[in-house]
């Protein structure tokens, strides 16, 4: 006989999105839920990372609103130094494992299916095969919409010979890299980390080969600060970047003007980006990255033979005694973007650029606070994650939109500044508190460039359309 278990909501997936949904929910209604996930423990995809993994953002504003990740503290040393700390993959897997175990069960409102797979409104359990008939009184709410790929859980999109050497980042501190070098194959952050890695374990530059078929465009870590004392770089960072959309005269000349202020930063100086994909970097870490002078760029891998790589517009040599390090999975895979809201089901997705955390966080407190009948959708234009250097514009834009929209909502910017996973918002409150005369003149910048910003991007973007 099949069991039944009901809930306002029925969450499917356990990862950061999904728990910071779920946290919120908890914080701001009398919900109770249902969570599933594949996975035996929460966490999503961290729970499978590989062991040198860490944000790339700071971890002061990341995780769930209700809980601190880290100890608020600056990193003294390293390539991130003078900056806030970034959580491990190990931090972050303790996180959530601990957010699951002292928050949301012993609320008595949240029950977790681990270790099973939800497919029609059913869990099926991945040890026994037994099915539990999941209701939503509420909602289903989809959290795996933008799940993240990872190469350990991706096979390579390439043919791969035997006796070929090939590995995902996981097995790195566990192999012989030997004097024939390594391949890194990718241009995201996973293929950014694993360079940054060896070259931290005192591989000699010259023995990697970095097989980048697109060049990116990178965010600043040094601009993306929440502490008070970085306000002017900060702020002043944002205030830049309109000024930049304001004046530009073509897409190419914004990104020019971007890069001039220090907003996007890119590995080699004469290749021109073509992705952009919310890669945050330090600038001693972009300087660690160009020291690696072996770039490949013949396009994407069609096949690794045991002498040569098979690329789209080439062949590169190489050998069955070179490691492969796979770092290619596509990370957050190119879907439309839906509604967020729909008639029997939430679909989480980023409704703040590069920010999925505080996303999933603000659809709940959306969720929870709206009165029957709101149209939730007016909040909540989806932010769809950015492949191409186009799609910062169109980010801008919808992240502008939401946060005009939310300007509306009672009681939202009181909201915004408690909500940990924010940070700005609380700077921005403090200015405006202390009055600081350079302070406020950064804001009252921000505030001008703000509409001719937008309408700005909005003419370089229809100029654009083929």
């Amino acid at each position: 006989m099949t069991e039944t278990l009901e809930a306002d909501y029925v969450i499917v997936g356990a990862g950061a999105v999904a728990l910071a949904f779920a946290d919120t929910m908890l914080s701001e209604s009398n919900a109770n839920m249902v969570i599933v996930d594949r996975r035996a423990k929460a966490g999503g995809h961290w729970n499978d990372a590989y062991p040198f993994v860490r944000l790339h953002s700071p971890s002061s504003y990341y995780g769930v609103n209700s809980r601190p990740l880290g100890q608020d503290r600056i990193d003294e040393t390293g390539l991130n130094r003078g900056l806030a700390e970034l959580a491990s993959g190990e931090e972050a897997c303790a996180y959530f494992h601990a957010l699951m175990e002292e928050r949301l069960l012993p609320s008595k409102r949240v029950t977790f299916l681990s270790a099973h797979e939800y497919t029609h409104g059913h869990a099926i359990s991945l040890a026994t095969g037994r099915r539990t008939r999941l209701v939503a009184r509420k909602n289903t709410v989809d959290a795996t919409f933008a799940e993240t790929a990872i190469p350990v859980l991706s096979p390579p999109p390439f043919e791969v010979a035997p006796g070929v050497r090939i590995a995902p980042p996981n097995a790195l501190p566990n192999i012989d890299i030997t004097n024939e070098g390594v391949v890194v194959i990718g241009a995201g952050k996973t293929a950014i980390d694993t360079a940054l890695w060896l070259l931290g374990r005192g591989v000699n530059p010259d023995h990697i080969i970095w097989i980048r078929p697109r060049d990116a465009w990178l965010l600043s870590r040094e601009n993306l600060q929440t502490r008070f004392e970085h306000f002017t770089r900060s702020i002043g960072g944002f205030t830049a970047e309109l000024e930049a959309a304001r004046d530009a005269a073509s897409i190419d000349d914004l990104f020019a003007r971007l890069e001039s202020a220090g907003q996007l930063l890119r590995i080699d100086p004469n290749v021109t980006p073509t992705m952009y994909r919310c890669a945050i970097v330090s600038k001693p870490e972009l300087e660690a990255l160009r020291r690696i002078k072996n770039v490949v760029r013949l396009g994407h891998i069609e096949a690794i033979e045991r002498d040569r790589i098979v690329l789209q517009d080439g062949t590169f040599p190489t050998n069955p005694r070179r490691l492969h390090i796979h770092c290619c999975a596509d990370g957050l895979a190119k879907r439309a973007a839906e509604p967020i809201f729909q008639a029997d089901r939430i679909v989480l997705q980023y409704v703040r650029r590069c920010s999925p955390t505080f996303s999933a966080a603000i659809v709940a407190h959306i969720e929870a606070t709206l009165g029957e009948g709101a149209d939730r959708n007016a909040y909540c234009t989806p932010v769809p994650p950015p492949r191409a250097p186009r799609d910062w514009l169109t980010m801008a834009l919808a992240d502008m939109r939401n946060r005009a929209a939310w300007a509306t909502l009672p009681g939202m910017n009181e909201w915004l500044h408690n909500a940990r996973l924010d940070g700005y918002s609380a700077l921005i409150a403090r200015a405006v508190r202390e009055q600081n005369p350079q302070h406020m003149a950064l804001l009252d910048r921000y505030r001008a460039a703000a509409a001719p910003a937008a309408a700005r991007l909005n003419d370089l973007l229809r100029a654009s359309r083929p």
